[in-house]
C-alpha cells in the first residue's frame, strides 16, 4: 500500500488522459450494483478515475502495469476518491482463456452465506467473530458434493432472526478465512475449474476437513 501509482484513459472523451495518486488497499471485494457476481482481490487506489477511465491501464512508477480501471465508488457516478483496478495478475490469468474460448471459466463452490459478526459469533458461542457461515448450498453443485450443510434452525432475539446451525468455513488450504474475502481472493489468485481445496469447516462445536473439487461459476441468465 502506498505505493505511487498513475491511471491513464478517456474521462469524459478526453483521450489520453493521466491521473496520479497512492494505491489505497489490495485485496478489496468490489460488489457489483446490479445482481449478480462481486469481483475479488481488486485494487484500490486514489487515483481519479471517471466515466472512460474503464479499460485504461493503472501504472507503477517505473512504467508496469499493475491492472485495469474498472470501476469507482460513488453516489454521483463522478470521482470521490475511491476507485477500483483488476490486479494485472488477474488478467494474466484470465486473458489467454478470453484469447482462446471467449469466455473464462470462474471457480465455483455453489454456496451462499455471511460473514461471522460479533453478534452472530456471540449467540454461536465463537471467541472471535472470524469466519463464514454457510447459509444456503446449492443442489448438485460442489459445496453439496462435499457435504457442506447449510442453516436449518434460526432463533429469533430482540426480533432479529439469528442461525444457529450451518457451517462455518474457518480454512481454505491452511489459509484463515476471516471473511468471505479471503475465500474468495483464494479461489481468484490459486484455483481453478477442477481443482481440489480442503476447508477447515466448524460443524455443531467440531472441527472437520472436507474436500471440495470446484465446478464451474454458472452463467446469470
Amino acid at each position: 500500500m502506498g505505493e505511487q501509482v498513475a491511471a491513464i484513459g478517456n474521462p469524459f472523451g478526453l483521450s489520453g488522459s493521466m491521473t496520479s495518486g497512492i494505491v489505497s488497499q489490495l485485496g478489496r471485494l468490489m460488489y457489483s450494483p446490479d445482481p449478480g457476481f462481486s469481483i475479488p482481490d481488486v485494487i484500490q487506489t486514489d487515483a481519479a478515475i471517471n466515466p472512460g477511465n474503464s479499460g485504461g491501464p493503472l501504472l507503477n512508477m517505473k512504467g508496469e502495469v499493475i491492472g485495469i480501471n474498472t470501476a469507482i465508488r460513488s453516489s454521483t457516478g463522478e470521482f470521490t476518491g475511491v476507485g477500483f483496478a483488476v490486479p494485472s495478475n488477474t488478467i494474466k490469468k484470465i486473458v489467454p482463456s478470453l484469447i482462446e474460448e471467449g469466455k473464462y471459466h470462474h471457480p465455483w463452490m455453489g454456496i451462499t452465506g455471511i460473514d461471522i459478526d460479533p453478534d452472530l459469533a456471540k449467540i454461536r458461542e465463537r471467541v472471535n467473530a472470524k469466519g463464514f457461515l454457510v447459509v444456503t448450498v446449492i443442489d448438485g453443485h460442489p459445496a453439496d458434493d462435499a457435504g457442506l450443510k447449510g442453516v436449518s434452525k434460526t432463533v429469533e432475539i430482540d426480533g432479529k432472526e439469528y442461525p444457529i446451525d450451518g457451517d462455518i468455513i474457518i480454512s481454505v488450504d491452511g489459509k484463515e478465512v476471516r471473511k468471505i474475502n479471503d475465500l474468495l481472493v483464494h479461489l481468484q489468485r490459486e484455483k481453478a475449474v477442477g481443482d481440489e481445496m480442503i476447508l477447515g469447516v466448524m460443524r455443531d462445536g467440531d472441527l472437520i476437513h472436507l474436500t471440495l473439487t470446484l465446478g464451474e461459476r454458472p452463467d446469470l441468465q
